[in-house]
């Protein structure tokens, strides 16, 4: 069961998604399944609970790993036709390989940087925002709280 933004109780199925401020015990502490892949599984069950903001913070976050990932332009610049690769997918680059630190490193500067956003929204006076942003930060720290 999952306490939705408005309070509401859902059912999520599968392993993969525990809310962080569940109550129920996890029987155990550590998971053998990836970061990315507890987000990835995560966002599917916000969708399904209309919790927006969880929704949000999470397609943010894999949106900032699959940057991560893409691989520099470089000097790729226009040049004469005789001179560019000929056929399909021959300008075509794997995209970088992400080591699970990778990853949790990318989430926890999302997180320092949802933290940073609150302290100027509660400085502002925006104590909403603020606490917007610090529940967002509070749920990635789960998925981080998950893995160790």
């Amino acid at each position: 069961m999952v306490r939705t933004a408005d309070n509401r109780l859902i059912t999520v199925t599968g392993p993969a998604y525990r809310h962080p401020m569940s109550t129920e015990p996890t029987g155990t502490t550590g998971t053998t399944e990836p970061l990315r892949d507890r987000l990835r599984a995560a966002l599917p069950a916000a969708l399904k609970a209309r919790d927006r903001a969880t929704a949000a913070t999470l397609r943010s976050t894999l949106a900032a790993i699959d940057n991560a990932e893409a691989v520099d332009a470089g000097d790729a610049g226009a040049g004469a036709i005789e001179t560019s690769a000929v056929g399909i997918g021959v300008a075509e680059v794997a995209r970088r390989e992400l080591t699970e630190a990778d990853v949790a490193a990318i989430v926890r500067a999302e997180i320092a940087e949802r933290e940073r956003a609150a302290e100027v929204y509660a400085g502002a006076g925006r104590t909403e925002q603020a606490t917007e942003l610090r529940a967002a930060a509070t749920m990635l720290a789960g998925f981080l709280e998950q893995a160790a």
